[in-house]
């Protein structure tokens, strides 16, 4: 196994376990009960993946799919979900959106004056962990939340980054991926802190509770790969129908309109259509965002129907001339001598008018 594949494998699973140990140390804070901390076991998951991935992927990733991620969610999401529910019920003494971390001198110079030598100084740094600590506690409830939910979006965009990737994604994908998951990051980000910070939908619990579960179902979108892979396929019996054929050629593109129609934009777009329309929450950033959700998914249904025509457009000039290809990385040649059963079912699905025969003048004897 090389160094550095197990060095980024080892180093973002410990920053995975830390950020989520925080949200855990948080919600044991704010609710003030040591039972919360049994969430702190969801990390035990992870744990073991990781001892799998070293064992049998030798710290390399999988196809398609990210466990390391997928933990990484179900270890921090409850802490968040706990957090959000029990937002703003401490007092704030800051100003909003004001985060002041401050150790006096007084307690420096108290902790130093007490301590001589190679012991003082250990009891020195001991004390000015204990004050920052204590300084870090004071901060205001709802800027921790904040703090934690930015901190997680950036922490699965370079995760996902250290991660060692496997064989079957290439570099470029890999960066293709990231750039798109920084955009979905600050979606989801600006989604949840707009709509939790309404005064009115702070009121309503079962609104909170929806906003939450449509915040957590679009998360499940960082585990996947799909958006940037081609499925592979070949000229086969599963290959032989066109929405097969069309899923070949286009995977990573309709992976992409799927993900934004409903995984992201769409539920957005009803949630916040809900906000406005049945509880007469309106405000300017709501409905900017709301009119942003309707274009995207407006460009992403034009972008399908652009997939379809464009693929209908192919079939029916590949048949024409005999052949059938599925994927652009895997052209079919057709025979000379006789079509295949692909080539057969395929023209029963497209139709074109008949070649008018040519009788050749016979030839004089």
């Amino acid at each position: 196994m090389e160094l550095m594949v197990l060095l980024n494998a080892l180093v973002t699973r410990l920053l995975f376990v830390l950020h989520s140990l925080i949200g855990v140390w948080r919600v044991t804070a704010v609710k003030k009960e040591p039972k919360y901390w049994l969430l702190a076991l969801l990390n035990l998951l992870l744990c073991l993946e990781t001892g799998l991935t070293l064992k049998f992927k030798q710290g390399r990733g999988y196809k398609w799919f990210s466990p390391a991620i997928f933990l990484y969610l179900i270890c921090t999401v409850p802490s968040l979900w706990l957090l959000e529910i029990h937002h703003g019920t401490q007092y704030c003494g800051n100003e909003p959106g004001a985060v002041q971390v401050n150790v006096s001198n007084q307690d420096f110079n108290q902790s130093r004056d007490s301590s001589h030598g190679s012991e003082g100084i250990d009891h020195h740094i001991i004390q000015t962990a204990k004050v920052f600590v204590n300084q870090l506690s004071t901060i205001c409830e709802t800027v921790w939340t904040l703090a934690l939910h930015q901190t997680f979006l950036l922490l699965l965009v370079v995760g996902r980054w250290l991660l060692p990737i496997g064989v079957e994604i290439t570099r470029d994908q890999l960066s293709q991926l990231l750039l798109m998951f920084v955009g979905t990051a600050a979606d989801i980000l600006e989604f949840a802190s707009e709509t939790l910070d309404i005064e009115d939908v702070r009121k309503n619990y079962a609104l909170i509770n929806a906003i939450l579960a449509v915040w957590t179902w679009s998360m499940l979108q960082f585990p996947l790969d799909l958006a940037v892979q081609h499925i592979g396929c070949k000229p086969n019996a599963s290959t032989r129908r066109i929405p097969s054929l069309l899923l070949c050629r286009y995977s990573a593109e309709l992976w992409n309109i799927g993900v934004s129609l409903f995984i992201q934009d769409g539920p957005f777009f009803i949630v916040r259509s809900i906000l406005m329309g049945h509880f007469r929450i309106f405000n300017q950033m709501l409905v900017f965002f709301t009119a942003k959700n309707i274009l995207v998914v407006t460009l992403q249904l034009y972008r399908l129907a652009v997939i379809t025509l464009d693929f209908r457009a192919t079939i029916l000039q590949k048949s024409r001339k005999g052949e059938v290809s599925c994927c652009p990385c895997e052209p079919y040649e057709a025979s000379t001598h006789a079509t295949t059963d692909q080539d057969n079912e395929m023209k029963e699905f497209v139709t074109f008018p008949p070649k008018e025969e040519s009788q050749a003048p016979s030839e004089n004897q």
